[in-house]
């Protein structure tokens, strides 16, 4: 990859240097702000080699530069050995942005170019605002690997499918009612939409152009007249086509949408943050600017998604039993690996019912490479697990009734006090989190700290955030709210769906991250007013061997006794006799 690496960097100066070009700017995303996306956009990995779902590649004429986040700094480390292209640690106080270090190693009157499809306008708009105060020139208009990049991937020709009634449990005719008064509500007439999860969830339909995430690519368009899909007709079959036409629906070339746009004659509302520069660019029209209604509509789950999510948790605790099952009996055969494992963990999941796909990569990190918060095993680096220490693995499963994401981490062998120690600390942080009760008005970053507080206290700590929205049949990862550090203003609402996964991780030794969805429920209302709290969705167990449980208060124990009884409740009459007998003895009480 490293030759591979460097005669591409050579041939992009080459086309930087035929349009006077100092500087290009490369995300990692696509025309729909995508986090994953379709290797059709894939400009990053196919310059660097670096595949995290996160960063931004920098090239000028003699430099380039990666920004990532502390998820994955090591993994970057090792991708770009050799590339050419320095690691900028996100995060840190001593990195620059990707602006500021532009704004400080080019001179006055340089340009920096970028592809005005894969960035929003909001970071458009901060980009010229610093460039312009730096005499720096902003070209939104350079496509450079439409010549350079010889065997780019097609965009996906999957035909979208309908996500039914009975697992949707609304009908698209409401769900496009409810969005349109948002908009008036916000003062436009029409909603232009190009985020794939939202117009997924708003039309009712989902696809499999993106790995994992199970959405179409396309456009939308809404007022109180029209309801238009911009997608590749090939995409459309007879099926679709049936739908589409009961739903009202109108379909158009995807590429449409630009023309399109440039003839709306109606006030229309785009969020900033989700619509690419060059689309905002061809409107012509009245325009509001406000976050996406469908996107607070799509994270309070309705009863009908709840209960479905309910059902896919049993069946992915079933799963997940029989999983760790054959790995304790496997793991002395020696032929145990990482993938292996990952592969294994795939294979029990998709014999369960509504099964459809992974809901991400399975992360199978042994010892020292669960410290790489989002490892992802490769033939040179999958490890052969033995019985010693931690395995930790994050995995999750798409159901058409609803989505996975849960991390355990599993004793495969000998434990030394401090890997005990810092297991039960991460615990504690995790049940802190879930217990806690908080009023009408909270947001994620009021409550984040209550998980890194017994870390903290120990001088520990982790970079990521604790939490994030998850999708219903859709994106794993999905705002708008999130549990971190960093403020949102997203309130937390009954009916969100949201990790908790406080972790620690020591590189070079081990990874500890402990993590289940959690339901914003109601809890009691007072003179104080309304208050909420967090119910538990993903079963099954922590992994009672590692606990210090010196260091266990006794509400700690007392809220692991209760959930590990709900855990073999909940999951008993789905397994085997044996299964029982491991699921008794693994949720037994401390």
């Amino acid at each position: 990859m490293e030759k591979e690496t460097l005669s591409r960097l050579a041939a992009l100066r080459a086309e930087m240097a035929s349009r006077q070009i100092d500087a290009y700017i490369i995300p990692g995303t696509d025309p729909h702000q995508s986090e994953y996306y379709a290797a059709h956009w894939d400009f990053r990995t196919w310059i660097s080699g670096f595949d995290g779902s996160a960063g931004t590649v920098v090239v000028t004429m003699q430099d380039a530069g990666l920004w990532t986040d502390s998820r994955y700094f090591l993994q970057a480390e090792e991708q770009l050995a050799g590339s050419g292209i320095k690691l900028f640690k996100e995060g840190l106080p001593d990195t620059p942005s990707y602006i500021e270090w532009l704004s400080t190693v080019l001179p006055p009157h340089s340009t920096v170019a970028i592809d005005g499809t894969l960035f929003p306008v909001t970071t458009v708009e901060a980009m010229q605002k610093t460039f312009a105060a730096q005499e720096l020139q902003l070209d939104c208009n350079f496509t450079p690997f439409d010549r350079i990049w010889a065997q780019r991937p097609e965009i996906p020709l999957h035909p979208f499918f309908v996500h039914e009634l009975k697992y949707s449990g609304e009908e698209t005719a409401s769900k496009v009612a409810r969005t349109l008064e948002l908009t008036r509500n916000a003062g436009a007439e029409a909603l232009l939409l190009a985020a794939l999860d939202e117009i997924a969830w708003l039309f009712n339909i989902r696809g499999s152009d993106v790995h994992c995430n199970p959405v179409a690519i396309a456009y939308a368009y809404i007022d109180a007249e029209r309801r238009i899909l911009f997608i590749d007709e090939r995409k459309v079959d007879a099926a679709g086509k049936a739908y589409l036409h009961e739903e009202g629906i109108e379909y158009m070339p995807y590429s449409a949408v630009f023309d399109f746009a440039a003839h709306i004659h109606k006030n229309v509302l785009i969020d900033p943050s989700k619509t690419n520069y060059a689309l905002a660019s061809a409107l012509n029209t009245g325009v509001i600017r406000a976050a996406s209604p469908v996107a607070a509509l799509k994270a309070i789950k309705n009863e009908t998604q709840i209960k479905g999510v309910r059902h896919a948790m049993v069946r992915d605790g079933v799963a997940l039993i029989r999983f760790f099952r054959w790995l304790d009996n496997n793991i002395d055969t020696g032929n145990v690996t990482e993938m292996s494992a990952a592969q294994q963990l795939r294979a029990f999941r998709a014999e369960q019912e509504l099964f459809v796909d992974e809901s991400f990569d399975t992360i199978a990190g042994f010892n020292e490479h669960g410290a790489i918060v989002h490892y992802t095993a490769t033939p040179e680096s999958d490890a052969k697990i033995t019985r010693k220490g931690f395995l930790l693995v994050d995995s999750g499963a798409q159901y058409l009734d609803g989505t996975t994401d849960i991390t355990r981490t599993f004793v495969v062998g000998s434990l030394t006090p401090k890997q005990k120690r810092d297991f039960t600390l991460v615990l504690k942080g995790h049940i802190a989190l879930t217990m806690c009760r908080f009023p009408q008005g909270t947001r994620g970053a009021q409550l984040d700290a209550i998980a890194r507080e017994p870390l903290w206290s120990e001088r520990l700590s982790y970079l990521h955030g604790t939490g994030h929205g998850v999708g219903h049949f859709l994106n794993v990862h999905e705002g708008p709210q999130s549990i971190r550090l960093q403020e949102n203003p997203v309130e937390l609402a009954p009916g969100m769906i949201t990790s908790c996964e406080p972790g620690l991780y020591r590189t070079g030794e081990y990874g500890i991250r402990h993590e289940n969805l959690l339901l914003t429920v109601e809890d009691k209302e007072t003179e104080f007013g309304k208050f909420y709290r967090f119910e538990p969705l993903t079963l099954f167990p922590f992994d009672k061997r590692a606990l210090d449980i010196s260091i266990l208060l006794p509400h700690e124990i007392a809220w692991l006794n209760d959930y590990h009884r709900l855990v073999y409740d909940k999951l008993k009459s789905s397994l085997t006799s044996d299964e029982c007998k491991w699921l008794l003895e693994a949720t037994s009480a401390l």
